[in-house]
């Protein structure tokens, strides 16, 4: 696995999103979160979708509500580990909305977004821990990443993910990064 000049990982899947712009400074934090759309079904195109801007929102009842967002995440892994990445790691993709994160506000200004196809309660599949840790090895020895986090310690209240069935340890042991806060 390589990272270009670009900001652009290969051998990924990529899919680019028009929902980004310029990344104030290099990202020195990775945000896990967990997506499905539909709500617990995985393997569409409903997340490639949402990312390009191009969902139904008269495809499924939750959509209606979620067609007209602008947002995206640096990368997405699927439950059988295939990385598909939409935003350059030199863009800053919209994927934490308001956030703090050590004191600091808008976490998208200095983090990259990993999305994992699940929803918080299921157990996440061997092949993504797998392909988190070698993504966020080849990001470490790239860029000025120092820790790791969910979604939900930087927006306490409002956001639960990657959730209760994310293996913390587990994530910190095979990307190499230390989590915050603690052990999630």
């Amino acid at each position: 696995m390589t990272l270009d000049a670009a900001g652009w990982v290969h051998p990924a899947r990529h899919v680019p999103s028009p929902n980004h712009d310029a990344q104030p400074e290099p990202p020195c934090l990775l945000v896990v979160h967990h997506i499905s759309l539909p709500p617990g079904q995985f393997g569409g195109d409903d997340i490639e979708r949402l990312f390009t801007n191009t969902l139904d929102p008269n495809a499924h009842p939750d959509y209606h509500w979620i067609a007209a967002l602008r947002v995206s995440a640096h990368f997405l892994i699927r439950r059988d580990g295939e990385l598909v990445q939409f935003v350059s790691t030199a863009q800053r993709a919209w994927h934490a909305g308001a956030s703090c994160w050590r004191g600091r506000p808008v976490c998208n200004d200095f983090a990259l977004g990993v999305e994992l196809e699940g929803t918080g309660e299921l157990t996440y599949t061997d092949a993504q821990y797998t392909r988190l840790g070698q993504l966020v090895t080849l990001l470490a020895s790239q860029l000025p990443l120092v820790e790791m986090t969910g979604h939900e310690q930087i927006a306490p209240g409002r956001k639960t993910d990657p959730g209760p069935s994310f293996d913390w340890v587990r994530a910190a042991a095979v990307c190499g990064l230390p989590v915050w806060p603690g052990e999630a």
